[in-house]
């Protein structure tokens, strides 16, 4: 088998240690192993940098396992060529596994250029993608401490979800803040609603008599500080994003082009595929990487079911909410795609197969860098213009008439 790289480095990486095979391949064919086990902590990762520059090894190979590989890709990112690796690309024939015939096996697939590379974006991408994914999660906890707001509610015989719309709105929020002060009239809890909110005191009324104890009071009075806090927290996180984005401003506005994408979710596109689409071969793939393409299972000539590529589950979440507020708007291409779908294939589907429409849109936008440019809510109209009249008219022979079709310009 032909060899590709004459000097490599296979690293089986684990929390405390690393396993490093480097596999030195002589004019004569012959291969010179060494393998050595550093520890995870910074200074030793700095010696195995420099260890394998000693042998000059330029070519390193590991597999992304957890988190763990971060600290090891950080130290030797400049100044060495790294593969990483999918540890499901890579499996070793089972039986008799230790982490020297890991590393051993990972560095002669490298060496034999058998590995393909995962897709990792530069430095400022992966900062704007810490701080963007740490913001969805401080979103969902405050989601979820909401909802915890409402058991307690519920458990207190406060019925307040059932008649205004927002429990922590204007109105929502005062009516809270004095029930935690220990205000128990209904009537008097109801008269702090504002705006048309007013129009429903005598529901709010009914609502709010419950029965409210000590222990209601303090977890209420948790929840509301921990939900202030999030807010906080994601506003200071918001401003470090936009600050971080700066250098990526043509792509904002390129991406809020796209109907339901918003500067939010514009944000979080750049920081999982970063703007150089010269890493993706084609919008296939790049779909492919994201999960919102079927699998390919074929055997003897048959194609079986396949379900979908595992993929970037943060990416294909997002663009989902991304088709759900598509769904949404009116007079473009791509609602008339998800409401054709949702009729025949069921609105699950029909999200991925827009979503996908979606990231065939941005790879194009981002790799030509042009606006998006709708086609029309009647594409599909005019595509199968044909088949539209036929349709029509075997409805409304099933219905008794006797259909003439006579163009506009004729009459």
């Amino acid at each position: 088998m032909q060899v590709l790289h004459e000097r490599c480095a296979g690293i089986d990486v684990h929390k405390k240690q690393v396993v490093v095979t480097v596999m030195l391949t002589a004019p004569t064919g012959t291969v010179d192993k060494q393998t050595k086990t550093f520890t995870t902590m910074t200074a030793d990762l700095l010696a195995l940098a420099d260890w394998l520059d000693s042998l000059q090894v330029d070519q390193v190979a590991l597999e992304s396992t957890g988190v763990y590989w971060y600290p090891l890709y950080n130290v030797l990112e400049a100044s060495h060529t790294i593969t990483l690796v999918n540890p499901q690309h890579m499996k070793a024939v089972p039986g008799r596994k230790t982490d020297v015939r890991d590393s051993e096996w990972i560095a002669d697939l490298l060496r034999h250029g058998l590995l393909t590379a995962s897709f990792i974006p530069p430095q400022p991408i992966r900062v704007l993608r810490e701080l963007t994914r740490y913001r969805k999660t401080l979103v969902q906890e405050r989601s979820q401490e909401i909802n915890r707001l409402q058991q307690v509610l519920e458990s207190a015989n406060i019925k307040l979800a059932a008649v205004a719309t927002a429990v922590l709105g204007v109105s929502g929020r005062a009516m809270l803040e004095a029930l935690i002060a220990g205000e128990d009239d209904a009537a008097a809890l109801a008269q702090r609603a504002r705006g048309r909110l007013r129009a429903k005191e005598a529901a709010l009324r009914q609502a709010l008599e419950g029965r409210v104890q000590p222990h209601h009071r303090f977890l209420l009075r948790r929840i509301l500080a921990h939900i202030d806090f999030l807010a906080a927290s994601i506003t200071t996180v918001q401003q470090e994003i936009e600050t971080q984005l700066a250098p990526f401003a043509e792509a904002m506005t390129l991406l809020q082009t796209i109907p339901g994408i918003q500067a939010t979710v514009a944000a979080a596109i750049v920081a999982e595929i970063g703007v150089d689409m010269t890493r993706f071969p084609s919008a296939k793939h790049l779909a492919s990487w994201a999960g919102v393409c079927p699998g390919n299972k074929q055997s003897g000539g048959k194609r079986m079911q396949a379900g979908m590529t595992t993929g970037n589950p943060w990416w294909r979440g997002m663009l989902s909410e991304v088709v759900w507020s598509i769904s949404h708007t009116s007079g473009n291409y791509l609602v008339e795609q998800y409401r054709r779908l949702a009729r025949r294939r069921g609105k699950p589907k029909a999200i991925i197969a827009v979503a996908h429409t979606v990231l065939g849109i941005i790879y194009h936008l981002l790799r030509d860098k042009h606006p998006y440019v709708d086609v029309g809510a009647d594409y599909f109209d005019k595509l199968d213009k044909a088949r539209l009249e036929r349709q029509h008219v075997r409805r409304l022979e099933q219905l008794g008439y006797t259909v003439t079709l006579t163009p506009a310009q004729a009459a």
